[in-house]
């Protein structure tokens, strides 16, 4: 049975409170009850429920203060009040500190199922807004992706074909190039893009850690564990789950990562009670993930369970003619969120950018031109507003056009490839052949330009 909700009932008429639990129950809501208002705070922190139905005369802790904590706690949560024929001005009172609708006893049961079924979906529409909003807010669009360059617009494609079906897509690529931006895209073009798109590092978190994050966990699964609660997975159903860093994760998550692409179903930690979602994974990593198969640190199973889609997020040096157009995106961002008036770049402050080799690829571009945004003191960016290392490039390091004469062999070399890989859409496979060379020497080159160790002959 699906559930409709959860529902804490409060009530110090014994009979009264087991009879409403099991009408709501066969009605299909979990129902908790409580004898009074002590005994219910506790149950509010453990139980979650969404929506509360309380009587207003109770001992101690009465009703009108049940419901101001309830709301305290959680502002969407449904309050029904019910009360006795001769109280209607405490009701009255109770309306206007945020309850959802009141009841007088004897409670008919039809009548309560319709106004729980009524403030049930009033909740979860504001909760659809919030995420709406929520969305809205991060700019999670296709157009946050900016770049004209070929290998970009095979990213445009590809995320454009696979966004309306349901298929596991891997997005791989090296630090900083936007594979979570490609993640948003594909949820936000998709049909599930009124639903979450909920994120989660992977590599950010201990094993333990991790699984309670993606399945929940039961109350006393483990120590400081003193409330059931959702992971990932149930907060993103109908959505798109993003798991960033996935070649990082365990072997024993693995398993369960792989159970659930295979049937859709999994246990929160310290249950026994299989959950049923409907939700996308879309992954990323920017490890290699074949190699990690081959030494046995990922299963090639699981891998071709993720990898049914791939989208390989190009290196900034492969697609060197978007640099201005990104420098520009960013500049235009941080003059606005700075209050500054910064029209531009200088000619010169231009070619320092697409001479330097982006180790950090966008994300190390979007904090240079920050950082420049709020250093400079005129309108225009000058080179010395990006710091030595940027402002020290030379024509020919990372994209710009070498000087002739003036350029070492290894300069042009090295032109000739970046040229070549932006051409092929960043394969390296493709340029090795076009240029009639090893993708050994590409792999280099490239190594190199990251600052990485080149690899033994």
């Amino acid at each position: 049975m699906v559930h409709k909700g959860r529902v804490l009932i409060v009530d110090d008429e014994a009979n009264a409170r087991t009879a409403l639990a099991e009408l709501l129950r066969e009605e299909g809501y979990q129902v908790e009850t409580a004898a009074d208002g002590y005994k219910a705070l506790p149950k509010l922190a453990e139980f979650a429920p969404d929506a509360l139905v309380t009587d207003l005369a109770m001992p101690g802790i009465d009703g009108l203060d049940l419901l101001r904590r309830a709301l305290a706690e959680d502002p969407d949560r449904a309050v029904i009040v019910t009360t006795g024929f001769g109280a209607i001005d405490t009701a009255v009172e109770a309306m206007r500190a945020g309850a959802a609708d009141y009841l007088t006893k004897p409670i008919h049961i039809e009548g309560l199922v319709q106004q729980l079924d009524r403030a049930l979906e009033r909740r979860r529409l504001r909760a659809e807004v919030g995420h709406l909003k929520k969305r809205i807010a991060d700019q999670h669009r296709l157009e946050s992706i900016v770049g004209s360059s070929p290998p970009m617009q095979a990213v445009y494609e590809t995320v454009l074909q696979v966004a309306p079906s349901r298929a596991s897509v891997l997005i791989t690529g090296e630090s900083g190039t936007g594979k979570e931006l490609a993640a948003a895209a594909i949820h936000e073009h998709s049909p599930r893009a009124r639903k979450p798109f909920i994120k989660l590092h992977c590599a950010a978190l201990a094993e333990t850690l991790l699984e309670s994050e993606l399945f929940g966990h039961e109350r006393g699964a483990f120590t400081g564990a003193v409330a059931r609660r959702d992971g990932r997975f149930s907060q993103a159903d109908g959505g798109t789950l993003f798991l960033d860093e996935i070649g990082d994760i365990s072997p024993s998550i693995q398993v369960k990562l792989l159970r659930f692409l295979q049937e859709h179903e999994f246990e929160r930690v310290g249950g026994n009670q299989t959950l049923h979602v409907d939700v996308r994974v879309v992954a990323a990593t920017n490890r290699d993930l074949p190699a990690r198969v081959k030494e046995g640190a990922f299963r090639e199973d699981l891998y071709y369970r993720l990898n049914v889609v791939a989208i390989e997020m190009p290196p900034l040096r492969v697609r060197s003619s978007d640099i201005p157009l990104l420098a520009m995106h960013f500049l235009q961002r941080y003059a606005a969120q700075n209050g500054k008036t910064v029209t531009g770049f200088s000619d010169a402050a231009l070619e320092a950018l697409c001479a330097y080799a982006w180790p950090g690829n966008v994300r190390e571009l979007e904090n240079a031109v920050e950082r420049a945004v709020v250093i400079t003191r005129n309108e225009v960016v000058r080179p010395e507003d990006f710091g030595p290392t940027i402002a020290g490039s030379k024509a020919g390091g990372a994209a710009g056009a070498p000087q002739i004469p003036g350029s070492t062999l290894a300069d042009l070399e090295r032109y000739a490839i970046l040229k070549t890989l932006e051409h092929a859409g960043g394969s390296t496979s493709r340029a090795a052949e076009l240029l009639g060379i090893s993708t050994r020497k590409i792999q280099y080159v490239l190594s190199e330009l990251r600052g990485e160790r080149t690899p033994s002959e």
